[in-house]
Order: structure tokens, then sequence, then C-alpha cells
């Protein structure tokens, strides 16, 4: 079933998109997405295949992250997170441990936030959360971004403190892709609970990466967004 998801991706490869991705995407020698490569299928393809062939096993899956093919592990995540979601608890715990176990080579921002919330976030509502204080102190850059991404999922339900306690974590961090991630999920608790945010910004703003700070600012009146930035 493998080899037949695979020819079938091939055939949506598209030369002049896949050369567009591998700039966009960074992968020159010494950026983030070194060596990555783009077979340029398109997402609305990678997530039609994904939905086909949600039956795939997890082995089959595991496979699909052996080579650093963009393609291929953008359709292996979002098959994850479908098939997650129909899953019992057996097949959950199993799909966590394959999602923990590839986590560096979930190694574009994309990959990441396509998957992070979706599956280990929604894993660790009902239980401990330490995982993601290990995968914040990582020395990996995806392992740090998907440590914050997950926390989207407590945020949804109105749970603040683990993405308060990681964005502290993270603070000094000086990847821009982190800088952004943990602005995008301070600026998801804003917009649930603006004295939430504001709390954290009293105390953290004056250290906070101006990048990090005008992401999670971007939903407050033009005064207050001015306030902080000026600072």
């Amino acid at each position: 079933m493998l080899n037949k998801l695979i020819k079938e991706l091939k055939k949506y490869a598209k030369l002049g998109d896949a050369e567009f991705l591998q700039r966009f995407f960074k992968t020159g020698k010494g950026d983030y997405g070194e060596g990555q490569i783009f077979w340029g299928t398109g997402t609305t393809n990678k997530r039609k295949l994904a939905k086909k062939y949600i039956d795939l096993d997890l082995k089959s899956v595991q496979k699909m992250f052996a080579k650093n093919i963009h393609d291929l592990k953008f359709t292996a995540l979002v098959l994850l997170v479908n098939k997650y979601k129909k899953a019992d608890d057996k097949i959950r715990k199993e799909i966590i441990k394959l999602y923990l176990k590839n986590a560096k080579e979930i190694n574009n921002w994309d990959l990441v936030d396509v998957s992070a919330y979706h599956i280990l976030g929604d894993y660790l509502i009902d239980k401990k959360r330490n995982i993601l204080y290990k995968l914040a102190k990582s020395k990996n850059l995806w392992e740090k971004r998907i440590a914050i991404i997950s926390t989207y999922a407590f945020i949804r339900i109105g749970q603040y403190k683990d993405t308060l306690k990681i964005a502290e974590i993270l603070l000094k961090d000086r990847h821009d892709l982190i800088h952004k991630a943990v602005g995008w999920m301070l600026r998801e608790v804003g917009k649930k609970d603006q004295k939430v945010l504001e709390q954290f910004l009293k105390k953290h703003y004056k250290q906070m990466p101006r990048t990090m700070l005008r992401y999670s600012i971007e939903k407050f009146d033009e005064k207050k967004r001015k306030f902080y930035m000026k600072k």
C-alpha cells in the first residue's frame, strides 16, 4: 500500500513548484531546512491521499520519515492526524510513540504546525505534560517548536499555564522560528483572555525578542501595540 501511495503522490509532482518551495522553506546550506527535498505535489493532493490511505499501517508510516522528502512527511503527518482522531487509546499511544520517535524528523515549521497540537497536544490534555518541558529544553529547533505549538490544544480549552511556562523557557531562544511560534501562541492566549497575556507581557516584554512581541500583541488596539513596541 505504501508503494501505491508514493506512486500516486509522485504523479502530482511539479518541478517549478518544487524549486520554489525549496527556496521558500530555506533548504540551502546552513539554512533551517538544509537538505530537504520537495516534489511540489500540492497541499490539497497530499491531504487527499492522506485521507485515502488512512488505513496504512504505522510501520509503513514510519518509512515515510526515513527519507528527507517533505511531501512524504507532510502526507504522513496528516495521515497520522486523521488516524489519531478515529483511534482508540491503544492505537493513540502507538501514534504518540511514533510521533515522538520522529520529532527531529518533523523538520520544518509547516510539518510541526500541521500536527503538533492535533496529536501530541490533544493526547496530553488529560495527562502529565512533562514531555513538553523536555522538548522545550532540547537543542533541536523542531522539538522546541513542537513543545510550544502543542500547547495550542490547551489554549483552545482555556488552559494557559503550560503555554506561558514554555514561553518563558523559550524567551531567550535565538531562532526566528521559535520567536514566531511563541508569539503566535501568546497571541492565541490573548484572544481568549487578554488580561492573562498582559500579565505575562508586563513581566517579560522588555526581554522578549521583537518578533515574538510583535506577534503576541497583533490583536491589541493600535495605541496599546505602540506602547509595547516603543518599550
